[in-house]
């Protein structure tokens, strides 16, 4: 991770994403592998997951009852202890300028120097795997919130008039399941503490063990046979100061 530290010398993260449980799939091992380091992280969820489940006795309530639980206890595992849920409805996500509005504030409220989140451009992946609406668009609603939103005064004034938020500057984003990367993060001192907060995720992964076994064979090619790695990659966007 790229020295991007506030002045206390803490590095602030903020990991904005649509569902519970994709902070943990997307870019686990990089936030354990961050808070082991010292970062001070925050998750910020759109939804709270409501319509994942095919249980047809479950309920909306109920579900986001159990999925924000679940969300918090995964996080704690990683070593992120502030969770944030906006409640969007689930399978619903629009990019829309109130939820811009909300994850500028996020911002503005955090000032994170790194905010972590989803491919905007990301339709699918290989010819096997649609990528999620809902993680399109909160790709596109945080980038937008990003630049420039939270950075400029007059958007969304009344963030600094009414509620004492003032513009903030990401130094830089980290897009998770990049069409094109151009970062890794060596995770393999954590993919254990990566799978023990997927396992937090009960109401969503019916079979862990295939799960675990399909993330311990995805070792970095690139790495060397002798020294094998896992890492997680992303796109990023480093701003000029």
């Amino acid at each position: 991770m790229a020295e991007s530290r506030d002045a206390n010398g803490v590095r602030r993260v903020m990991g904005v994403f649509a569902h519970p449980d994709d902070p943990e799939f997307f870019a686990g091992g990089t936030f354990a592998r961050w808070a082991d380091e010292g970062a001070d992280i925050t998750f910020v969820l759109a939804t709270s997951g409501d319509k994942g489940s095919d249980d047809p006795d479950m309920t909306h309530q109920r579900l986001i009852e159990i999925r924000e639980q679940e969300e918090r206890s995964a996080a704690a595992v990683l070593g992120v202890r502030d969770v944030v849920f906006l409640r969007y409805l689930d399978g619903e996500l629009q990019p829309t300028l109130d939820l811009r509005r909300d994850i500028a504030r996020m911002i503005r409220l955090k000032r994170p120097d790194v905010v972590v989140t989803c491919d905007p451009t990301a339709f699918w992946y290989g010819t096997s795997s649609i990528n999620h609406p809902d993680h399109r668009a909160i790709g596109t609603a945080v980038i937008e919130a990003v630049f420039p939103a939270a950075r400029d005064r007059l958007n969304f004034f009344e963030l600094a008039r009414d509620e004492g938020l003032e513009p903030h500057k990401v130094r830089q984003v980290y897009i998770s399941g990049a069409q094109q990367p151009t970062t890794k993060v060596d995770i393999s001192a954590y993919l254990e503490t990566k799978i023990n907060a997927l396992r937090e995720h009960r109401s969503q992964i019916k079979d862990m063990e295939s799960l675990e076994e399909r993330l311990r064979s995805r070792l970095d090619a690139e790495s060397p046979e002798e020294h094998p790695r896992y890492m997680e990659s992303f796109r990023v966007i480093t701003f000029d100061r």
